[in-house]
């Protein structure tokens, strides 16, 4: 793996973690969120795919994502549904400290992926071929996402489709057998970006940009100069020697990455103890009632 990039405080990045099923060593997910804030896993399609990483339990995994699984038809399709939400739902609960199946899954208006019930982790998705990525993040928001390296990306108008004017223009000074690398490198940064912000292909990717031929930084206008300042990290990452080109953009919330994001750990013991109370208070007075 080769990896470029600068991150804010609390927002560096270890190795990925490759995770090869179910029941893989996790316990490195919740020590890189402490260390690093955020944290990159990878696994294969072959590794999760439902009758391997489901069994028996695959309906009280999947919850609510039971009826669209069933709804595909397309049979890898169908597959790649159901192993990338399994993989997503082992690596929260990994980092929650709880079981898989008590994990739930919810999408935003652009289908990005949370927690139900859960603000202190971020999780983002991201798949190509038989490669599956996942990251999480403490106390910030996170996007990822992975190609092909050798996708061919690099054509006429890219001014009008997907770069910036000052992309462009460093493109077309590079060397053309760099080219189309430099923009599959940017087209992962852009959508690791929109989909951390939660906007997906909302945000137009010709209205903000990144130095095609520098380590991610901050996020540039269309002239070049610097959008954002600090309270992003970027990072690209070169899998497989070279086969997959991965980016991952974590935004710090201002608070620092979450010390513990163990669920049961999330709610002040004195809110729970009042709660408990409270609700043994209600159940008394409807005996009483009663």
């Amino acid at each position: 793996m080769t990896a470029r990039g600068r991150g804010v405080p609390g927002r560096s990045l270890g190795e990925p973690i490759a995770i090869s099923g179910p029941s893989a060593d996790w316990s490195r997910v919740r020590a890189d969120l402490r260390r690093h804030g955020a944290v990159l896993l990878r696994a294969r399609l072959p590794d999760w795919r439902p009758e391997r990483a489901g069994g028996p339990g695959l309906r009280e995994l999947l919850g609510q994502d039971l009826e669209r699984y069933l709804e595909l038809t397309h049979p890898q399709v169908r597959a790649r549904f159901c192993a990338s939400r399994l993989l997503l739902k082992h690596a929260a609960a990994a980092a929650l400290d709880a079981p898989p199946e008590s994990v739930e899954l919810g999408y935003g208006l652009t289908g990005r992926p949370f927690v139900r019930g859960c603000d202190g982790v971020h999780i983002s998705l991201s798949h190509t071929d038989d490669l599956l990525l996942v990251g999480l993040a403490a106390g910030g928001v996170i996007g990822v996402d992975a190609e092909r390296g050798d996708r061919a990306l690099y054509a006429p108008g890219l001014g009008r489709h997907m770069c910036t004017p000052y992309e462009a223009e460093r493109i077309e000074a590079l060397p053309a057998g760099e080219r189309n690398r430099a923009v599959v490198r940017l087209w992962t940064l852009k959508e690791a970006y929109s989909k951390a912000l939660g906007l997906g292909m909302l945000f137009p990717f010709t209205d903000f940009g990144f130095s095609p031929d520098a380590a991610p930084t901050d996020v540039l206008r269309p002239d070049g100069t610097p959008g954002t300042v600090g309270t992003w990290a970027f990072h690209t990452l070169s899998l497989d020697d070279g086969r997959y080109t991965v980016s991952v953009a974590v935004g710090d919330a201002g608070f620092g990455p979450t010390a513990d994001t163990a669920a049961g750990t999330a709610l002040d013991p004195g809110i729970v103890d009042a709660v408990v109370r409270a609700l043994g208070n209600e159940e008394d007075a409807a005996g009483e009632r009663g």
